[in-house]
Parts: structure tokens; sequence; C-alpha cells
């Protein structure tokens, strides 16, 4: 992982959310890189999925719903078994509950799911961790059967990462080769960071291979996978600016025919899937540097985060979306909080905001609210395995995202016996929100003009 999250933001985060000044240094080179000792299980050869299916569900093929679970991991890290999700399964067979089926699916991170660059588009595949998603898609749907799972009845899952793959699955190919190989979708805080310029790819990739030590993507090839994953960690944890990892989606012109905001905007996907979102109050704070505490400090990020950015657009961004005043009436009180919901923004709640509006607000939509509601904070909540946890301070707020999961899952409608009514979006933006003390129901704070104009892409 970058050294900006793994030894500055561990730090400054704890730091902010204390009202506590960070002391530490936010040069990235002054802390030096130390490889981590390899992963044992770390391997190329890694595509593999695991089923779990309750004993009543496969013994007598009772054709459950089926949750294809992709993991998040900011597209540089994780695998199949990063979440422990038998607590979701177990909770579908409580209270008479017939069980689902879940399937937990691995694809390649890093440099080997997500290298673009011209020379990879002319000797390989971009995108390949999207058609590694496809690919275990349509295993399921030919094979699920054969676990008790019902292949009509599939919901693609995924948080972060795997939330920000989704709706690249969602608008694959412009949405022109048919229905996508599964019925429903739920996105928890879509993470996507848009590389839309062909230079920020090229420059990617020439890096990739300096550190390798070759000319070409073929060159690349005939070396160890050891060599190959050695640079991918090297580069992943020296070379991003704060806040970002290298790697993602890229449009490629076939996968991503276009950003998915943007296919979204244009109808270029598959109008048939039933999609929840989620998204986190605070998703933003853990991508957000300290050197924010300024303007200039905000204008340095966006640059460096958005390198095609013009003067004008940036001068737009910090000064008329989000504009510095800190008396709370934008969502911030502070230059942090606005450098922090610029990000948020950008990267993760205003996907939430694109798939309401192209599904016409047919949609249901959550907000996790729990303080401090950092990004990944409701996953302990979305697998909860009934067991006291420092990480749910409120089971019952558990066990009722337990249940609105489940049940969409099965009827395509969120219900829980322990909360409230889970409503449409609607015209009315309406989003449940999550809260320590109790579950409301209030406007989507996503739904606003900043997220149209992101959507816009002007960068």
């Amino acid at each position: 992982m970058p050294i900006w999250s793994t030894e500055i933001a561990s730090v400054f985060v704890p730091d902010y959310l204390q009202g506590k000044p960070f002391k530490g240094s936010t040069n990235i080179s002054s802390y030096g890189y130390t490889p981590s000792p390899p992963d044992p299980r770390t391997t190329e050869d890694c595509l593999f999925l695991d089923v779990l299916t309750p004993k009543k569900v496969f013994k007598h093929r009772k054709k459950a719903p089926v949750i294809v679970w992709i993991y998040g991991g900011a597209y540089v890290a994780g695998d199949k078994t990063a979440s422990d999700v038998t607590g979701l399964v177990r909770r579908s067979m409580e209270d008479g509950g017939k069980g689902i089926v879940l399937v937990a699916i691995n694809y390649r991170v890093g440099a080997f799911g997500w290298l673009p660059g011209t020379d990879v588009k002319a000797h390989g595949v971009v995108n390949a961790g999207l058609y590694d998603q496809r690919f275990a898609l349509q295993w399921v749907k030919e094979h699920i059967h054969r676990f008790g799972g019902d292949p009509k009845k599939v919901t693609i899952m995924g948080e972060s990462a795997g939330a920000g793959s989704i709706m690249h699955q969602i608008t694959a190919y412009g949405g022109v080769k048919g229905p996508a190989p599964f019925q429903r979708a739920i996105l928890q805080s879509p993470g996507f960071f848009p590389m839309p310029y062909q230079d920020q790819q090229d420059a990617v990739l020439r890096d990739f291979l300096q550190l390798l030590g070759v000319n070409t993507i073929d060159d690349a090839r005939r070396l160890p996978s050891e060599k190959l994953i050695s640079a991918n960690a090297y580069q992943v944890a020296t070379r991003p600016p704060y806040g970002t990892f290298v790697y993602g989606p890229v449009v490629d012109g076939i996968f991503v025919p276009s950003l998915p905001g943007a296919l979204l905007w244009g109808g270029a996907f598959d109008r048939t899937v039933e999609v929840m979102v989620g998204h986190n109050a605070n998703e933003g704070l853990e991508f957000t540097s300290p050197n924010t505490t300024t303007e200039a400090g905000i204008i340095n990020a966006l640059k460096e985060a958005f390198p095609d950015m013009t003067p004008s657009v940036v001068r737009h961004v910090v000064t008329d979306l989000y504009p510095p005043i800190f008396d709370g009436r934008y969502g911030y009180t502070d230059s942090v909080g606005q450098a922090s919901l610029i990000t948020s923004d950008a990267a993760f709640q205003c996907n939430t905001d694109y798939l309401n509006r192209a599904f016409d607000n047919r949609t249901y939509a959550y907000m996790f609210s729990i303080p401090p509601a950092l990004h990944a904070q409701d996953m302990p909540y979305t697998f909860f395995n009934g067991h006291p946890s420092l990480s749910v301070r409120n089971s019952t707020v558990a066990l009722v995202l337990q249940d609105y999961i489940i049940n969409f899952v099965k009827s395509g409608k969120p219900r829980s016996s322990l909360g409230p009514m889970f409503p449409r979006h609607g015209a009315d933006a309406m989003l449940v929100n999550l809260r320590e003390s109790n579950i409301t129901l209030i406007r989507d704070p996503t739904a606003n003009r900043r997220c149209l104009w992101w959507q816009m892409a002007p960068y």
C-alpha cells in the first residue's frame, strides 16, 4: 500500500479527529521504502472463487438467491478472503430464512490487473481485472445451480474498488452487448478515481517498465512474476500522489468506452439492473493530505490528483463549488474538511448520485453515519457475525443493514422488521441514514450541483 497511507494517514486521521495538530512529516520520500515480507499466498495464478452455501440449500438444490462479492482494496490490494462474509450468510438463515448463496471471487490487482498504456492496448489487454470479474460472473451464471443457487437471481455486491468495479460492470461495453450476467447490484462506497487521459496512462506504464529495467510490455512478460510483483509493490508504495493509488480502470474504447459517469449520463448501460447504493458520511478524510490546511495546499492537492485540470477549473472548485466558508453550511468547518469533501465527492459519493439519477431514482440508497464514519467502516456491520466487536458500536444497526441487503437480494426490496421502511430514492432523493442511536430518513446529500459538475468530467 502507498506510504502516504501506511505512514502518514494512519497518524494524521486520528490526530485530526481528536483536534490535535499533525506533527509528522508529509514528505513521502522521507519515510523510505521497506518491502513487506512476501505473502506466501501471493501468486499470478490467482483466479479462484469460493462458494458458501447453506447445507440445506446445497442438499436440496433450493435455487437460492446469490450474492457475488467483489472485494475492495483500491484496485491494488485485497483478495476473496479479505472479509469474513459468513456472518451475512448466517443472518440469511435466521428467523426462518431460507438462506442465500455467496460467491467470493478473486481478480487481479495492481499492475497485473490494471496496467494501462498505449503499448498494453497494442500488445495486451487493458482492464484485465474487469475481464476477470466478468469471467467469474459468467461462471456463476453457468454453474451456480450446482450449488443450490438461482442463476436468475444474482446480485453483484462490492465495496470501494469492488463497488467501483460494479459501476464498470453495469456500464460494460456501453450496454450494447445485451443484459449483464446479474440482475441486481449493491454498491457500497463505489470508489473510482478517473485517469481519463492517455498521457497519464502512458506515464504509469513507462514508470513500471523503468522499474523493471525493460522497454516494452513484451520484455516485461519474459520476466519472472516475482520481479513484476516487487516492482508493482514499489510503484504503488512510492509513486502515487497523496490520496491516490496508481492503478484502476481506464477508458479503453472496448469494455470501458468512456468514463462510467458519462456512460450513465448518456444511457449507455444495462437499465434492467436493480440497484442499491450506500456511502459513508466521511469517505474522504483518509485520503486527504495534512497539507490541505490552506487554500494553496488544497490547490496543490487538486493539481497532483488531476494533472490535466486547468487553473481556471481548479479555481472554480475551491472558490465556487466548495467555497472557503467554514460555518458548517457546506458540510465542513475548516480547510481539511473542505478538501476531504472534495475527495469524497470526486472519488466516492458522487458515484452513488450518478447511479441514482441514471436509474431514474428507482434505486435504494443509504448513508452510514456512525462516527467517525470513515471509508470502509460499514464493512464490520455488513458482515457482522453476532459476536461483540469494537468495530460494531450498535449491533441492531448491523442487523438492520444485513436485513436490508438480504431482502434486496431476495426480492429487490430492502426491508427489516428491526428498522424503518426503506423507500426508493425517488424524486425527493430520500435515503436511509444509519446512525448510532437510531435510523432515520433524510434527503440524500449527494443530490446536488457539485455531483452534477463532477459527472461532466471537466478535468
